[in-house]
């Protein structure tokens, strides 16, 4: 196997893996084994175990295996680009991020921060952990755009292309937190109608997690909305921009996360939809990172004679 096609292997199991990890925390498995870790229940190999141990002991497994290959990735990198290479940059960070993902998981077990616990170190804990798990992905997708290219890291310059692109990956990245709160929300304190959970988001007795739900959904419109409009902006700073595909992609992706989302909504958050909400947002962060390295990577646009540097 080649690195480029390993590097996208890893990219893919890291995605499942995270997609098993939503299951987890949906089917309130977290403390399948107990506020034990690295054991389940203080056992290498569960013994006689429930449906949650299972669960929870699948996705220690599959996080482990990740683990591996995200360091096998690593140590590859360093035989594959030179010294100072972007790619080997962007190797070297998801290395870093796994070990955290790993450390921020362990942590969730061991504080009791899983089952029905309902605290907002939880919510915070949680909004944390999707921001590494964003990294993450930003760093193995980086990685493997950058291994067909093994040019050395450059900074992207300047004009308006940079911040806006700072501007959409801020907000994709805030509306991911949000999200990963209101799954919470969902789970811990689900409706039995549609009209009674949003009654409930605005009541000011209900629990503060119920009533944060709200500005995920708003954020999510937001963001679609600048995210639909970044590549005209991004044409008029770089034109070379518009020749690559990502641009269409993400259009595509953002028009079907609030398709989903709004589903999700309506569905009162089942399990299956929860997931499936989780892998478009993956989907779209990962485009968004790559587009932006592509945009980033093309000419800006030339000024006129005697203008100055925007």
């Amino acid at each position: 196997m080649s690195f480029p096609a390993y590097a996208r292997s890893v990219l893919g199991v890291n995605l499942l893996v995270i997609l098993w990890g939503a299951f987890v925390r949906a089917s309130e498995s977290g403390a399948g084994c107990g506020r034990h870790w690295p054991l389940c229940n203080g056992s290498v190999i569960p013994q006689s175990p429930a449906a949650a141990t299972l669960i929870e002991y699948a996705h220690r497994a599959t996080s482990g295996l990740a683990l591996i290959l995200v360091v096998a990735l690593w140590w590859w990198s360093r035989k594959e680009f030179a010294p100072g290479s972007r790619g080997r940059r962007a190797a070297t960070l998801a290395l870093v991020f796994i070990l955290t993902e790993a450390l921020i998981g362990a942590g969730l077990v061991l504080l009791g921060l899983v089952g029905q616990d309902d605290s907002l170190a939880r919510a915070a804990y949680l909004a944390l952990h999707l921001l590494n798990t964003f990294l993450l992905l930003a760093a193995l997708a980086l990685t493997a755009l950058w291994s067909t290219n093994h040019a050395p890291w450059r900074s992207p310059g300047r004009g308006a292309a940079p911040w806006l692109l700072l501007l959409g990956l801020t907000a994709i990245l805030v509306v991911g937190m949000t999200g990963a709160i209101a799954a919470l929300g969902d789970t811990l304190f689900p409706s039995a109608s549609l009209a009674e959970g949003l009654r409930a988001d605005t009541t000011p007795t209900s629990h503060l997690l119920v009533r944060l739900r709200v500005f995920h959904p708003a954020l999510a419109l937001l963001s679609g909305v600048y995210l639909s409009s970044l590549g005209w902006f991004l044409a008029r700073a770089r034109p070379a921009s518009i020749q690559t595909p990502w641009s269409r992609v993400l259009g595509v992706l953002v028009l079907a996360q609030l398709g989903v989302g709004l589903v999700n909504l309506l569905m009162l958050a089942p399990t299956v939809l929860q997931i499936a909400h989780l892998l478009v947002a993956d989907l779209l962060w990962v485009t968004l990172v790559v587009y932006a390295a592509t945009v980033l990577g093309a000419a800006p646009a030339a000024r006129p004679a005697g203008a100055s540097p925007a």
